[in-house]
């Protein structure tokens, strides 16, 4: 039987394996929070909606790096919404940057 203190040292290793992905998926979804994003509406280039269209339908992530240069070619300067979609992940449905692009926040 084990003892209590390997007990409660594997109880926190498996939370800390959980906790970080766990904050990452929902840093994707509402980013940060008490610094709320706003999107021109002139970086919303057909283009631009097409590509967010397309990833959240597919859920394509791996497509965000593209988002991020439409977006940049649009005119976006914000390095938060640049830097989230290049970021490796993890990205889900529901990603801040696709919702608000495409009008879903």
């Amino acid at each position: 039987m084990a003892s209590r203190a390997a007990l409660e040292a594997a109880w926190r290793a498996s939370g800390e394996r959980e906790d970080r992905p766990q904050a990452d998926l929902l840093r994707c979804m509402f980013g940060k929070p008490f610094c709320p994003i706003s999107i021109n509406p002139t970086w919303i280039t057909p283009t631009v909606k097409q590509l967010a269209e397309a990833i959240y339908e597919d859920r394509g992530f791996d497509r965000l790096s593209i988002l991020a240069d439409a977006l940049e070619e649009a005119g976006c300067t914000d390095q938060e919404i640049l830097t989230h979609c290049r970021e490796p992940g993890p990205h889900t449905r529901g990603c801040f940057v696709v919702d608000v692009v495409l009008g879903k926040e």
